[in-house]
């Protein structure tokens, strides 16, 4: 499996999501409330916005637009309106950077 570094883990503060790209697809990094790192696909699959600039709750993200959110660990929604889950990368955290696959671990095409 390939990892691309994608930046020290300190530009992620608790709680926040930063926009990356990852072998050509925008990825939001996550540091979640569980004080572990995520990784899913930056686009909401109902409404096609950026992730990233939506809420952090425990361990999902919250589309700011209509309010679906994404578990960072399955990629799937808790409820409507967004019915197709996100894909989710695996994340590493090597030496202070944070190290994301190229690859989604949940199966869902990016």
């Amino acid at each position: 499996m390939t990892f691309e570094n994608v930046g020290p883990a300190t530009d992620v503060a608790k709680g926040t999501a930063l926009q990356v790209e990852v072998d050509g697809v925008e990825v939001a990094v996550v540091h979640a409330d569980d004080d572990q790192f995520y990784a899913v696909r930056d686009e909401c699959s109902h409404s096609s916005v950026a992730l990233s600039e939506g809420e952090v709750d425990g361990c999902a993200l919250e589309c700011w637009l209509h309010g679906s959110r994404f578990d960072l660990r399955t990629g799937e929604p808790s409820g409507p309106p967004a019915i197709d889950p996100v894909a989710v990368y695996p994340v590493e955290i090597r030496d202070g950077d944070i190290y994301v696959s190229t690859i989604p671990s949940n199966g869902v095409e990016p």
